[in-house]
């Protein structure tokens, strides 16, 4: 038997077997997916709260001068210790251009693209995908450095995927830094949120969407 509990913004599954509680599964709340194709291949989370999708958000935020200029500040030191870079306008201009290229990518999917070519496994040690696997997306390199720019998904089967966000990484390792380790606490509750509903693959994910 099995009993839903509602607490505010979160669902909680309690699991009974012969009439004892084996086990709870805590079901993540407000959440919401966009679909950014309309063949079905990208989607991306649009979190309670916020106005728009991670994608769109990141988007806004990497061409933002204001945001970008304090974000750079606070993370001079990582800007110049492994980028070498001491122009925080250049830094901006960086990211702006490399922004634009990602977006047109990303926003002109033709229905032949493969999306396998663009995400790659978030672990730099991993070369398979598997199903559910954290994946990553990263911008093109410029004449001067490698592009910072990261964009985090599921990946729900072969050449569909979620968007669970996306960041700016100064650093060699996501742990390094709180803004890239929040990035990596959203694509884990995205997958168990994934798991928690039974969702495995694509099929799946679909008949969840058409039941909301």
């Amino acid at each position: 038997m099995v009993l839903e509990i509602k607490a505010k913004n979160t669902t909680y599954k309690l699991y009974f077997i012969n009439l004892f509680i084996i086990f709870a599964v805590k079901i993540y709340a407000g959440m919401n997916f966009d679909k950014i194709t309309e063949d079905g291949r990208l989607w991306a989370v649009r979190y309670d709260g916020e106005l728009d999708n991670e994608l769109f958000r990141l988007f806004e935020q990497w061409n933002d001068v204001v945001w970008l200029r304090k974000f750079f500040k606070e993370n001079w030191q990582d800007l110049t210790s492994y980028f070498k870079i001491t122009d925080i306008n250049q830094a901006i201009t960086d990211t702006i251009d490399d922004s634009e290229i990602l977006e047109g990518v990303i926003m002109d999917i033709s229905p032949d693209a493969n999306l396998e070519e663009l995400f790659r496994p978030l672990s730099n040690n991993s070369s398979v995908a598997d199903f559910l696997d954290k994946m990553k997306a990263r911008g093109s390199r410029t004449n001067r450095h490698a592009s910072w720019l990261r964009i985090y998904a599921i990946r729900l089967s072969e050449g569909i995927y979620i968007i669970t966000g996306g960041a700016i990484k100064l650093t060699e390792k996501m742990q390094d830094r709180p803004h890239t380790m929040i990035e990596l606490e959203k694509i884990e509750k995205v997958r168990r949120f994934l798991i928690a509903e039974g969702i495995v693959d694509n099929e799946g994910f679909i008949d969840y969407i058409s039941e909301l």
